[in-house]
């Protein structure tokens, strides 16, 4: 497998506060992994780097082989899926015009711009992955949060990234938007093997079966990385949460109590 993300040592300070500190992380093709931590922890500022979003104030970030500082982020910013469930759309466009805006990483369409016939065919193979056809035509507004999630999926994947990364992606669903989200994204594994994912949460009840790997973060820096059945024990997640916790797995899927 192949190198898709490789951060090295990585700190981040703002206004004289250290945000994240000797953070290290690799992570290959096909992988899957969740970055967990309490509210605070620093994953959504991780996330950001991965995804060329931000520079580190010490350390090195290499995205898809570049390195930050070293590339123009915009550029690299394009072989990258971000999904943000707080997309900042206004305008009532339909479900599709949304995911094809994934092509011009614009919130809206570009004037004049118009797709190729293999785009809107991939764009309708994406709609139909992540269970959205027969809202293909639907308006932006009156999509339910789960729906709007999973049309930002499709959306991100349009360009055709290596890599995925998902910031809290389960934020404001009910329990069966969040369960048709979780089966979106192991379809998702499925049809896509080579593509690598990155998801951020602090409920380890929204990470789907085919979650390979998993970082902790405990005030900015790594309290544990590695498989996700090594890293995803009680006793870590106690640690990670500072909170007593019982972990049980059931079918590919975790779930938390207190002790």
């Amino acid at each position: 497998m192949t190198e898709v993300l490789r951060a090295e040592g990585v700190e981040v300070v703002r206004d004289g506060r250290p945000i994240l500190q000797e953070v290290s992380l690799t992570v290959r093709t096909g992988e899957h992994w969740a970055l967990l931590g309490a509210n605070g922890a620093g994953k959504s500022t991780l996330l950001s780097l991965l995804g060329a979003v931000v520079h580190p104030t010490r350390g090195t970030v290499e995205v898809l082989g570049r390195r930050l500082g070293r590339v123009d982020l915009r550029e690299l910013r394009a072989y990258v899926g971000h999904v943000d469930p707080r997309h900042p759309l206004t305008q009532p466009l339909r479900t599709r015009d949304v995911v094809l805006t994934g092509l011009t990483n614009s919130v809206a369409p570009l004037p004049h711009w118009r797709p190729t016939p293999a785009q809107e065919e991939r764009a309708d193979r994406l709609i139909a992955t992540l269970g959205l056809t027969d809202l293909r035509d639907a308006r932006w507004p009156t999509l339910s949060q789960g729906q709007r999630g999973r049309t930002l999926i499709a959306r991100a994947l349009m360009p055709e990234p290596r890599l995925l990364l998902l910031d809290e992606p389960a934020t404001g669903l009910d329990l069966p938007g969040r369960e048709q989200l979780i089966a979106a994204l192991d379809e998702l594994r499925r049809e896509h093997p080579a593509l690598a994912t990155v998801l951020v949460t602090h409920h380890l009840e929204e990470l789907p079966g085919g979650t390979t790997h998993a970082l902790l973060l405990r005030e900015g820096r790594v309290l544990a990385r590695g498989t996700a059945g090594g890293v995803l024990t009680a006793d870590q997640l106690s640690k990670c949460f500072d909170l007593p916790l019982v972990l049980d797995r059931q079918d590919g899927r975790w779930s938390v109590r207190r002790a």
